[in-house]
């Protein structure tokens, strides 16, 4: 994905849970760093659903992460009930 600086606007990531999977249930959070080692807590943003989606603002209109020029390693964590903790490296994003 590339995004220019100026841009202010949802990235977006697809999930394919399980059939009968209510994905609007689960929290989710997802990460926009620029190394290649899992995020640390602090790095995680909440994100939001728009199923099958993730959906996390960037941007200099955003609250949550203002991104400056660089490639960027996005991380999607879900969190369904028990014991799994799901945590997957989901694409690169490019900001010009």
């Amino acid at each position: 994905m590339l995004i220019p600086s100026s841009s202010t606007e949802h990235v977006h990531v697809r999930v394919t849970a399980p059939a009968g999977t209510d994905l609007a249930s689960l929290p989710v959070r997802m990460a926009v760093v620029t190394h290649d080692d899992d995020p640390t807590e602090g790095e995680w943003r909440e994100a939001q659903w728009n199923a099958p989606d993730a959906l996390l603002l960037i941007g200099p209109n955003s609250a949550t992460q203002t991104l400056a020029r660089g490639t960027y390693q996005v991380w999607i964590n879900i969190a369904p009930p028990g014991a799994e903790d799901v945590v997957r490296l989901s694409g690169t994003l490019r900001i010009t």
